[in-house]
């Protein structure tokens, strides 16, 4: 249980932080990248365009790791296994003839 809690906290951290790296970008070239317009020494705005874009694919790629790996890491109960076993123990069982009429009494037997 405790696997599955750290799991989907960090698939909760990579989905806030893939929501925020999208809504830096901007479709045209601008976001981020044109706030670095004026200051080109370091990084340019290609290079942050270029990041953002690497950040963005890298945490997808993160996200779907994380979700494949939480189905490994779902608890089960031994309740659910023994309501598996009790439908296969029934599915084995003999279906029986169905009902049958009573056998005539007395008062009923025909003259």
């Amino acid at each position: 249980m405790g696997l599955y809690i750290i799991v989907s906290v960090f698939i909760l951290m990579v989905s806030a932080l893939i929501i925020l790296v999208v809504l830096v970008q901007n479709s045209k070239g601008g976001g981020l990248a044109s706030n670095f317009a004026g200051s080109n020494q370091y990084m340019g705005v290609r290079k942050t365009a270029d990041f953002l874009e690497k950040a963005t694919w890298t945490l997808a790629i993160i996200l779907l790791v994380l979700s494949l790996a939480s189905i490994f890491v779902i608890p089960r109960t031994g309740a659910r296994q023994n309501d598996v076993t009790q439908i296969e123990e029934r599915a084995s069982d003999p279906i029986p003839a169905g009902p049958t009429a009573p056998a005539p009494g007395p008062e009923q037997q025909p003259e």
